[in-house]
């Protein structure tokens, strides 16, 4: 009835059509967003919240538009690195999570937000490493 030749064909045609309609439909499926993931990003260290004068974090906003951190970091959103509302929501505001960041602001680091490396500022003083550090802790969310 039919050559074997013309059958292995139809044959290898439907394998075809299954294996491309299965790719093609399966790329267009909606990414699950798994919120376990988006959850442990920011792992939110529990602690009561000092507060940051005005004066202090207006000064640590312009030393950060002086500096290069906003080619790795966002305000609000993800980028190379995380956004500084994220570090806010991660962080709370005390004294030793000033300290720590002011820290990595002048050492660099990686590891607390993923695969990103932060290269390191080391002409920064301290002093302005710390209110740098006010500033983006004063983008917290709930104060």
């Amino acid at each position: 009835m039919f050559s074997p030749n013309l059958l292995q064909q139809l044959q290898n045609i439907f394998i075809c059509a299954f294996l491309g309609s299965y790719l093609l439909l399966g790329c267009n499926q909606p990414a699950k967003q798994n919120t376990q993931i988006k959850k442990d990003y920011i792992r939110a260290i529990p602690g009561e919240n000092d507060t940051i004068p005005v004066a202090v974090a207006e000064k640590g906003e312009v030393l950060i538009a002086y500096s290069d951190c906003y080619t790795c970091h966002k305000e609000d959103k993800k980028s190379i690195g995380p956004a500084f509302k994220d570090i806010a929501k991660r962080y709370p505001v005390q004294t030793p999570y000033l300290d720590m960041l002011a820290q990595k602001i002048i050492s660099g680091g990686s590891g607390s937000w993923g695969r990103a490396v932060m290269s390191p500022h080391p002409k920064v003083p301290l002093t302005d490493a710390k209110i740098m550090a006010s500033y983006i802790l004063s983008l917290k969310e709930n104060k």
